[in-house]
Parts: structure tokens; C-alpha cells; sequence
């Protein structure tokens, strides 16, 4: 799914660069890749780490898992190639939006390791930051916001993620946060003291 079929191609540079996009924002252009188990609190802590940047005044967009599947990825099943194949196609966008200068804050189980690996080897100058939401199974089944934990363990859903596929957890993330009893603005929080820490963003006075 990866090779490229169009051999007469050339990558055009833009005139207007990343850095100056960059400066115009006042802050850097990075992934802020949320990563962890159904019902963890991905996209629950990615936007509300948006609605802070973006309070700031910072340029932001959150591309959620559910979102990109009715859309780019409608195509795409669960299966361990189709999976690989739908954070290829996302970590593809994600620079998109690196290069305009924008902070992406996207939100998917994305359960292999070399998988996000890949997405951080094409990003430039470590912009990709990996943030492991941490949440215990048997707190993810409770919340079961979807109810796909109790369709899987009724044998409903295959390849689900946690119960019946593999997730693997971050050897060396960015940021670890629990949410499994912290409020979601304590965590998001967190999040955002690491990019103001890190000179991704400017620190408030």
C-alpha cells in the first residue's frame, strides 16, 4: 500500500517556509501523537489540550480516529495491514500540517509500535512528540464509551484492540499521562507546561 505508483513526479518547495510560518504563529509546528487504549481519554485530553493552545492563540487542529475512518481512511478495515496502512496515510497529513506551522494534536489507538516509529522517522527536527495516555483496561472497559469492549468479549468485533489484537506500549514517549483518576484539565495541563518547558510554545507571563 505504500509504493509509490507515479514515477513522474517532483516535489515542489513553497515559497513561504515552515520557519517563517512559524514565526508568524509564535509557536512551533509539532504532532502531539495521543496514543493508548479505547476508551483512555485520547480524544477526550487531546482537545482539551487544543482548546488551551487555542485560547493562547495558538493554531491548532485535532485529527481524531473516528473522524479520519468517515473520511481519508473510510477504505480502511482493522486489520494489522489496513491499521499500518491508516497511521501511514495519517502521519502523512500530520506533516502537512508541521509544515505549515501548525501544533496537530492527533488521537489514535495507532496499538503498534513500529507504526508510530515510522511517523516519527519522516517528521523533521523532532517535531513528533509521542504522548502515552496511560489507563488501566479495567478502567477503559468500565468507561466503554462506545460500548466495544462489551461487543468484543461477546465475540461481536475481531481484531479489537486490547482484548482480542495486541496494543504495545511506548518504550521512550515524549509524555506519559494518567487518566485514570487525574481530571482531564490537570492532564491537558501537563501537556501543555511540556511544550511551554520545551520552547515549543511561549510560556505565559
Amino acid at each position: 500500500m505504500t509504493e509509490t505508483k507515479s514515477k513522474n513526479i517532483v516535489w515542489h518547495q513553497t515559497t513561504i517556509t515552515r520557519e517563517a510560518r512559524e514565526s508568524k504563529n509564535k509557536h512551533k509546528g509539532v504532532i502531539l501523537w495521543f496514543t493508548g487504549l479505547s476508551g483512555s481519554g485520547k480524544s477526550t485530553v487531546a482537545n482539551a489540550v487544543e482548546s488551551m493552545l487555542f485560547e493562547r492563540g495558538c493554531n491548532t487542529f485535532v485529527l481524531d480516529g473516528d473522524n479520519i475512518r468517515h473520511g481519508l481512511n473510510k477504505d480502511l478495515g482493522f486489520s494489522p495491514e489496513e491499521r499500518k496502512e491508516n497511521i501511514r496515510r495519517i502521519g502523512e497529513v500530520a506533516t502537512l500540517f508541521v509544515d505549515a506551522g501548525i501544533i496537530v494534536c492527533t488521537a489514535f489507538i495507532s496499538p503498534y509500535r513500529a507504526d508510530r516509529e515510522a511517523v516519527r522517522a519522516i517528521c523533521p527536527d523532532k517535531s513528533f512528540l509521542e504522548i502515552y495516555v496511560e489507563c488501566p483496561l479495567e478502567i477503559c472497559e468500565k468507561r466503554d464509551p462506545k460500548g466495544l469492549y462489551q461487543k468484543a468479549r461477546a465475540g461481536e468485533i475481531s481484531q479489537f484492540t486490547g482484548i482480542t489484537a495486541p496494543y504495545e506500549e511506548p518504550e521512550n514517549p515524549e509524555i506519559v499521562v494518567s487518566t485514570g483518576s487525574k481530571p482531564v484539565e490537570e492532564t491537558a495541563a501537563e501537556v501543555v507546561r511540556y511544550l511551554e518547558e520545551n520552547g515549543i510554545i511561549e510560556e505565559l507571563e
